[in-house]
């Protein structure tokens, strides 16, 4: 089966997502900049939750263009993914409103984790489908990059309860890894032409 309508479906929901998040954002309450203040930790978790959804789009259509066709497993996979990630705008909500509190920081955790591991169910979907020597086999090989970023999460889901400032910081170091997109598939994608 092709994979045309996935790639639509799945730019829609991310769009939609990212529109949902924005329009949690409340309009400040005064004309002066002092207005302002309060919707800076509001504005901060927006910026955060919008380089996350930017970041599994831009690789989740670098990793459909290395995936030849899907199969049912791949399309629930991806609904997968695209479940964690419509969570989003919930907890990136909850976040600013309750910027340094244990509960949301963690929940924020929980929820990169299961869409990491949800990214990494869809990649491993694709792959026992096109086999380890295809294109995304040969790009992502172990995915120590992945499992890496899984661990942090999982790292500062727990240290929410110790520091959520130690956690943030760690969900943003995650971002900066991914920030960049993943070169592993251009690699391959260019040898292969």
């Amino acid at each position: 089966m092709g994979k045309g309508r996935l790639e639509a479906f799945s730019d829609g929901v991310i769009a939609i997502i990212i529109t949902i998040m924005v329009l949690e954002m409340k309009v400040p309450h005064g004309e002066h900049l002092e207005a302002l203040a309060p919707l800076i930790p509001v504005f901060l978790s927006y910026v955060l939750s919008f380089i996350y959804v930017g970041i599994y789009w831009n690789n989740h259509h670098h990793m459909l263009h290395a995936t030849r066709r899907v199969d049912g497993r791949i399309l629930w996979a991806n609904l997968h993914l695209l479940f964690w990630l419509s969570l989003f705008p919930v907890v990136t909500s909850w976040v600013g409103e309750n910027h340094y509190s244990a509960l949301p920081t963690a929940l924020y955790g929980v929820v990169l984790f299961m869409a990491g591991t949800a990214y990494w169910i869809l990649s491993q979907a694709i792959i026992a489908l096109e086999g380890k020597e295809s294109l995304l086999g040969k790009a992502v090989g172990r995915d120590r990059k992945g499992l890496l970023s899984l661990a942090i999460y999982l790292m500062g889901t727990g240290l929410a309860f110790v520091d959520p400032r130690i956690s943030q910081i760690l969900y943003v170091t995650v971002a900066f890894i991914w920030l960049v997109p993943d070169r592993r598939i251009e690699i391959v994608l260019s040898r292969e032409q």
